[in-house]
């Protein structure tokens, strides 16, 4: 699998403190290598284009699609993002 990063998703990372980055970095190196971790909590979203989102930690969430071999990564944020995936 690979990842293809939205400009959506690029101004919402960017937009991160320092350390919620790195933690972003983290567990997206894990959806690559592991999706099942426990750690990413990855759950479909009631939504009819088949978004799915995962656990950066507690209180910060992202969010995707899967097309492929690719995870298309849509959002990063708080978990206000998953009321519009």
């Amino acid at each position: 699998m690979k990842l293809l990063f939205t400009k959506n998703f690029v101004r919402e990372y960017r937009k991160l403190p320092q350390q919620i980055q790195k933690a972003t970095d983290k567990q997206l190196g894990l959806l690559l290598s592991n999706p099942q971790h426990p750690s990413l909590s990855i759950k479909k979203m009631q939504d009819p284009r088949n978004i799915w989102g995962g656990r950066v930690t507690e209180s910060y969430r992202f969010t995707f699609q899967i097309e492929e071999d690719t995870y298309i990564l849509r959002k990063v944020g708080t978990h206000d993002i998953l009321k519009k995936p």
